[in-house]
C-alpha cells in the first residue's frame, strides 16, 4: 500500500471515530434531565371537623354549673344575637381568677330529654354547644371577651364553661360496610335523637345514642348501625298480605278463585289443607338476630347515659329509633 492510501484511510478512521465520539457527547448533553416525583404520603384524617368536634351538643344527667354567663354585650341596643367577632361580656372576671387570653366554651341547656326510643330511666337533658369565646380584658367582676367561634347565634344567658379540649378519633382503612355482619354480642342501645331534630341522618351527621359511660363506651368506639328485620318501615306492617287467599275480590272469570292468585299465600300441611300461611306466621321458627345493618358511627363524647356520636359510613339513610352495636 502506497502511503498516500495509507494516509486517506487513517484520516478518514480518526475522522469517523471523532464524530462518532462527538454525537454521543451532543446526545448526553441533549438528553432530559431525569425528573423526581416526590410522592408525599396520605395524611391521616380525623372523623370529625371542627364543627361536629365542638359543636355536636351532648345529653347529661349530672347537674350543670349556671354561675357563669354572658351578661351584656357591646352592640346589645342594636342586636340581640351574636355571632363571631362581636363583643361581649361575661361575669367573670379577675375575682374568679380569669386573664386576658382565656378561652371559654359557650353552652344553651335546651331541656330534659324524652323519648320512646329507650328503656332507660331519666337520660338527661340537652345541652347545645354554641361557641367559645376569648378574653381581650379583665376588670373585677366582668370580663370582654370577643366571640372566637359561633356555632349556633349566642344569646344573653348563655352559659360559659371551661373549655375542654378534645381530640377526634382517626379515619381507620377497613373494608367495604358489612352489610351481613353478625351481632358482636357487645353493647346495644338506640340512636335516640339527632342533631337539630333531623330523623332521617346521612354521613358526617351528629346523633346522640343511650350508651355511654354506665355501658362502658369510650371515645373513639365503633358501633354499627342496625334495624331488625321487619322492624323500622314507616308504612308496612307485618301483617298486612299483598293477596288473601280468601279474598274474591282478586279472582279472574275462568278460575273463580282468589287462592290461585299469583300473589297469593300458600296453605300449610304436605297436602295444602291447612291454614294459609301468612307473612307473620312464617317468621317464627326462623333464627333470632336477623338484622339489616344500614351504617356505622364513631363516638366523640361519653356522658353518663349518653353518648354523642359522628355517622362514618351508610348503606341508606338512618332513623332516630335505630339500634345501635358497638363493635
Amino acid at each position: 500500500m502506497n502511503f498516500q492510501v495509507f494516509f486517506k484511510r487513517s484520516v478518514t478512521i480518526v475522522f469517523g471515530t471523532l464524530c462518532v465520539l462527538t454525537s454521543i457527547a451532543v446526545a448526553q448533553r441533549t438528553q432530559p434531565t431525569p425528573v423526581k416525583v416526590l410522592v408525599e404520603a396520605a395524611k391521616p384524617m380525623t372523623v370529625a371537623a371542627r364543627n361536629n368536634l365542638y359543636c355536636a351538643g351532648y345529653v347529661q344527667s349530672s347537674p350543670i354549673d349556671t354561675a357563669n354567663k354572658v351578661v351584656g354585650a357591646v352592640e346589645e341596643q342594636e342586636q340581640f344575637v351574636y355571632a363571631e367577632n362581636d363583643v361581649v361580656y361575661v361575669n367573670m372576671g379577675s375575682n374568679k381568677g380569669v386573664s386576658v387570653g382565656d378561652v371559654m366554651a359557650v353552652v344553651r341547656p335546651r331541656g330534659r330529654v324524652e323519648t320512646r326510643w329507650t328503656k332507660k330511666d331519666d337520660l338527661g337533658f340537652y345541652v347545645q354547644e354554641v361557641g367559645a369565646l376569648e378574653v381581650i380584658r379583665v376588670k373585677n367582676e366582668v370580663s370582654v371577651a370577643r366571640v372566637k367561634t359561633s356555632c349556633d347565634s349566642l344569646l344573653l344567658g348563655d352559659l360559659v364553661q371551661p373549655m375542654q379540649q378534645r381530640t377526634s378519633p382517626m379515619h381507620q382503612a377497613r373494608g367495604p360496610l358489612d352489610l351481613y355482619g353478625d351481632p358482636s354480642g357487645k353493647a346495644t342501645g338506640r340512636v335516640f335523637m339527632a342533631r337539630d331534630n333531623q330523623e332521617a341522618i346521612s354521613r358526617d351527621q351528629i346523633v346522640y345514642v343511650d350508651l355511654g359511660a354506665d355501658d362502658n363506651v369510650k371515645v373513639g368506639d365503633r358501633l354499627t348501625v342496625f334495624r331488625p328485620l321487619g322492624e323500622g318501615h314507616l308504612f308496612i306492617s307485618d301483617e298486612d298480605e299483598s293477596v288473601s287467599a280468601r279474598d274474591e275480590g282478586y279472582q279472574s272469570r275462568n278460575y273463580r278463585g282468589g287462592k290461585f292468585s299469583n300473589q297469593a299465600a300458600r296453605k300449610s300441611g304436605d297436602q295444602a289443607r291447612g291454614r294459609v300461611v301468612t307473612t307473620e306466621k312464617a317468621k317464627e321458627d326462623r333464627p333470632a338476630g336477623l338484622r339489616k345493618v344500614v351504617g356505622e358511627m364513631v363516638i366523640l363524647n361519653v356522658k353518663e347515659k349518653t353518648a354523642t356520636a359522628v355517622i362514618t359510613r351508610t348503606a341508606q339513610e338512618i332513623h332516630t329509633g335505630d339500634w345501635v352495636e358497638v363493635q
